[in-house]
């Protein structure tokens, strides 16, 4: 009976030991979990999140804050992704689906780090039209034997494309692949004082799209700069509350109202606001953060109403303009739209 208990125990050992060699074996998988929220309107390191020179900057009393997920992706173990799967904090996703294959971690992330730079250009672009600097899409260069080399001169600016405006040099584009390959154009464009028009037909680009063979440039003439102190954030979701604290650091009115707003989403130079991962881990950073709402890009509302957070409403936008009108909204007391089922 002694030896049979001893064997016994032996083997219960050793089954543990096993048990615990496979929960701490590594696996190819990615933890996700709320991040740091960061006050658009605020400081981080003792400086300005946005700073501006040459243009006077105003306080606000509430804050913008945009909203981060938390990547682990070293040293995850089979037991750090049991525990994962059951919390409601985390979430566990496939290596692949966060490192693509044939992709380094570094390409990643550097990857991740030029989307969040373009965020913020956008951001800047975005927020001066709707303050009242309009962009100005310059023509720099003229391809040889191009549709538009006899009716255009670099440094002409176009204004208009079948006379819909012009306003950044992505809606240029719109315009253009609007209509077929071989549809005659009229380009609006003003050369110094002058303005113009001028035929011009398209033709088929490398890729098959119409295009007209010019390259441009966007300029936005403002008399004061604007920076945008940030470090160790990735990819393009902040580019909505980088739109809205710069719009609300330049205009005298407080967008906030004194709340504490959060919100996430992409954002392109021409206002509108685009879709982002990782809701329902941005959903509780935002609400540990003590926002009071929660600015949601429109495509993700069927995801954030399926992980919403009690006591944190679901504001529905798709443009910095409907983002603006829902903070006006809340300061008057009245209800912005919401995220809807439908």
């Amino acid at each position: 009976m002694q030896r049979r208990g001893a064997t016994v125990l032996l083997g219960a050992v050793l089954v543990a030991l096993l048990a615990w060699g496979v929960s701490a074996a590594p696996v190819p998988y990615v933890l996700l979990g709320p991040g740091p929220t960061v006050d658009t309107l605020g400081t981080t390191d003792g400086k300005d999140v946005i700073a501006v020179s040459g243009a006077k900057a105003t306080d606000s009393a509430g804050q913008l804050r945009l909203v981060t997920v938390s990547v682990r992706s070293e040293n995850v173990t089979l037991l750090d992704a049991v525990r994962g799967w059951f919390s409601d904090r985390t979430a566990v996703v496939p290596w692949e689906l966060v490192y693509p294959p044939g992709r380094t971690t570094e390409e990643v992330d550097q990857e991740n780090a030029k989307q969040f730079e373009a965020s913020q250009s956008s951001a800047e672009t975005a927020a001066l039209r709707r303050l009242g600097y309009p962009v100005q899409v310059v023509v720099t260069e003229l391809a040889e034997g191009s549709p538009a080399q006899a009716a255009l001169r670099v440094g002409d600016v176009v204004t208009s494309v079948d006379g819909q405006a012009v306003t950044s040099a992505v809606k240029l584009t719109e315009l253009v692949r609007a209509k077929p390959v071989g549809t005659a154009l009229s380009i609006g464009y003003r050369r110094g004082e002058q303005a113009g028009t001028a035929a011009v037909t398209s033709v088929a680009g490398n890729d098959g799209a119409p295009r007209i063979g010019i390259m441009v440039e966007q300029r936005q003439p403002h008399s004061f700069r604007l920076t945008i102190e940030l470090r160790e954030i990735g990819g393009p979701s902040a580019g909505l509350m980088f739109a809205l604290g710069i719009v609300d650091t330049l205009d005298p009115a407080d967008l906030t109202g004194g709340r504490i707003l959060a919100g996430t989403g992409t954002i392109d130079d021409e206002g509108r606001v685009g879709a982002i991962g990782g809701i329902p881990q941005k959903l509780v950073a935002a609400k540990e953060a003590k926002a009071v709402a929660f600015l949601t890009p429109a495509d993700n509302c069927a995801e954030a109403m399926a992980n919403a957070v009690p006591g944190l409403p679901l504001i529905s936008v798709a443009s910095l303009d409907e983002a603006l009108a829902a903070l006006d909204a809340l300061r008057a007391g009245r209800q912005p739209a919401l995220c809807t089922a439908g």
